[in-house]
């Protein structure tokens, strides 16, 4: 079975618009959310949220191009952009042999909220001919796949917040069994508009501290009331072992594991006995072929939810035993909110950053843990030695799954 690595790496997101930008952010714990400006929220019960600042579509793609794109799909083709050439890749004459999976929990929603309005205060006739293919979540993989010429595997996966390291699972299976030479894989979300807001605030889901936006999303803290939304996308350049070695890429990580199951148990609310994702974390460790002993750092899915966190503090407790007072534990959430479908691989190329770089950054809302002391949490940001690290990612419907991502030697 071949060994899949990372060699390139493309992030958009609420604390930078490119890696060496995100990763300078992670070790300052800059906070990117604040007062929503992208619309009027002032009849909204939650009026924050985590926003992409200074995204000119046009720096990365054709201006024709980028207006028949939902906003999802110009951040994942933005982000692929600095993927491949973060890779030094080169598509022609392998193009049969590269496949895309970048995902999406809820696609276009921008786009269809808006053609709505047009819908009902100017007609039928007035609504945009590519209404429909700007809201198909399956778009931001087709269009990365035509504007690179890519013909290999393209899907894809939908699994609300665990979609975008379902891609990175997805991907390197392709690879190992020799699908594919090399994937682009991860995921995008635009989603911050009345209607979804809303429909989440009903849900009683979202942090309503609008008075206080950079401290509203405070994964762990005992004084936690939801999650932050958030928006952006991440792109990973995936190839087989041989494949990078062949052509003299720069490798950035290894993907050694992944697992996927299901907790079966509720539409939105985790297993309270954390079987599912605890059962995820050890078959991933499995997979790699590491035990408990290898692992130095879980980034964790934790949203900033009372119940979420909880349930993920319990599954890292069930599966490191006595070895969780040695590990580095935090949740990228505290500074970007949640990016949902673009969260996981967001959170990926943050962890691979941390690994390569020697620091875990530090969760500046964590006033008062709540969970056992035992767990290390750093508060502020700290020099970490990372051999190989646990990415979780939890979804509406009991998705969960994991990957494990280590040093290439």
């Amino acid at each position: 079975m071949r060994r899949v690595v990372v060699t390139g790496m493309g992030v958009i997101s609420p604390i930078g618009n490119s890696i060496s930008t995100y990763s300078e952010n992670l070790k300052r714990q800059e906070i990117g959310i604040d007062k929503i400006r992208s619309f009027d929220a002032s009849n909204l019960p939650v009026q924050i949220a985590a926003e992409v600042r200074d995204f000119k579509p046009e720096d990365y793609m054709d201006k024709k191009i980028s207006k028949r794109l939902d906003r999802f799909s110009q951040f994942a083709l933005a982000a692929a952009r600095q993927a491949v050439e973060m890779s030094n890749i080169k598509f022609e004459g392998i193009e049969d042999r590269v496949g895309v999976l970048v995902a999406s929990g809820m696609g276009g929603f921008q786009t269809l909220s808006e053609q709505n309005e047009v819908l009902r205060e100017r007609g039928p006739e007035r609504v945009s001919p590519f209404l429909i293919p700007m809201i198909l979540i399956n778009m931001a993989s087709g269009v990365i796949a035509m504007e690179f010429g890519l013909r290999g595997p393209n899907f894809t996966p939908v699994s609300a917040c665990a979609t975008s390291v379902h891609s990175i699972a997805l991907g390197t299976m392709l690879i190992r069994h020799g699908y594919a030479d090399v994937m682009l894989v991860g995921g995008s979300e635009a989603t911050i508009a009345p209607l979804p807001i809303a429909g989440f605030a009903s849900m009683k889901a979202l942090s309503t501290r609008n008075s206080e936006p950079k401290k509203a999303s405070r994964p762990f803290d005992k004084q936690r009331d939801g999650f932050v939304m958030g928006e952006g996308a991440g792109v990973l350049v995936l190839e087989s072992e041989e494949f990078a070695k062949t052509r003299g890429a720069k490798i950035l990580a290894e993907i050694k594991g992944f697992a996927m199951n299901d907790d079966a148990h509720h539409f939105s609310a985790p297993d309270p006995e954390a079987r599912g994702s605890s059962k995820a974390m050890k078959l991933a460790i499995e997979d790699a072929g590491l035990s408990v002993n290898d692992v130095d750092y879980v980034s964790c899915h934790a949203t900033s939810t009372p119940a979420g966190d909880e349930v993920e503090l319990k599954a890292i407790s069930n599966v490191f035993g006595e070895r969780v007072k040695d590990i580095f534990v935090n949740s990228t959430k505290a500074l970007t909110g949640h990016l949902l479908g673009a969260a996981g691989v967001v959170e990926t190329i943050a962890a691979i950053l941390q690994m390569n770089e020697g620091f875990v950054h530090g969760m500046p809302n964590l006033d008062e843990l709540d969970g056992p002391e035992y767990f290390n949490i750093p508060r502020t940001t700290t020099k970490a030695s990372i051999r190989n690290f646990i990415k979780n990612s939890f979804g509406f419907g009991g998705h969960n799954v994991s990957v494990v991502v280590g040093r290439y030697e």
